[in-house]
C-alpha cells in the first residue's frame, strides 16, 4: 500500500491530492514501524521462535523479516518430510503429463504466500556465493530456464530449512 501511495504522489496532475497521499504514507509508515516492533518483541520473548529465526537467518539470502514471515505462514516447518514441506509451501513440481505427452512441471497448490515470501530470498541466494548460487548456476548451465532455476532454489530453501528445523531427538534430554 505504501508503494502504491508513493507512486500516486509522483504521478503528474495530482497537486491538489499530494497532501492526502503524504498523510496516508506517514500513517502507513507509522503502522509498519509499530508492526515491526511488535514482531521483534514477540521474537525476543519467545525462546523457540528466536532459535527458529536464527536457523533461518543462518541461510544465505534469508533475512529477519523473511524468516519471521516464513515461520508465520509455514509454522509446520521441521515436522514434515521434505516432499510434504515442498508441497505445503507450493514449490513442489507437479507433472502436466497425459498419455504420451510430457508437459512442463508446474508449481501449484500449497500456500501461495510462501512462494511470494521465498522469491526475493531465492534471487538473493542465487546471486550470492553459497551453495544455492552454485546450484542455480549449474541448473542454468544445464539448460534450465532462469525462472525455473529460481523456483528450484525456492524448493531447495524450503527443504533445507525443514531439515535444519527438525528437532534432533538425540540432543533432547
Amino acid at each position: 500500500m505504501r508503494v502504491a501511495e508513493q507512486n500516486r504522489a509522483k504521478a503528474p496532475g495530482n497537486g491538489e491530492l499530494l497532501a492526502s497521499f503524504r498523510a496516508i504514507i506517514v500513517a502507513l509508515n507509522r503502522q509498519i514501524l509499530a508492526l515491526d516492533a511488535a514482531i521483534q518483541a514477540l521474537v525476543d520473548q519467545t525462546h523457540t521462535l528466536r532459535q527458529r529465526i536464527e536457523v533461518c537467518t543462518g541461510m544465505n539470502g534469508i533475512g529477519r523479516l523473511s524468516a519471521a514471515a516464513l515461520l508465520a505462514t509455514l509454522p509446520e516447518l521441521g515436522s514434515m518430510t521434505r516432499r510434504q514441506a515442498a508441497s505445503l509451501a507450493g514449490v513442489a513440481p507437479h507433472p502436466n503429463d497425459s498419455g504420451f505427452k510430457k508437459g512442463y512441471r508446474k508449481m501449484r497448490g500449497g500456500r501461495p504466500e510462501v512462494r511470494t515470501i521465498l522469491f526475493m530470498p531465492a534471487l538473493r541466494a542465487a546471486a550470492g556465493n553459497g551453495e544455492f548460487a552454485s546450484f542455480y548456476k549449474r541448473l542454468v548451465a544445464n539448460g534450465k530456464k532462469p525462472i525455473a532455476a529460481i523456483a528450484a532454489v525456492m524448493r531447495k530453501i524450503v527443504i533445507t530449512l525443514n531439515a535444519r528445523l527438525t528437532p534432533n531427538p538425540s540432543l533432547q534430554s
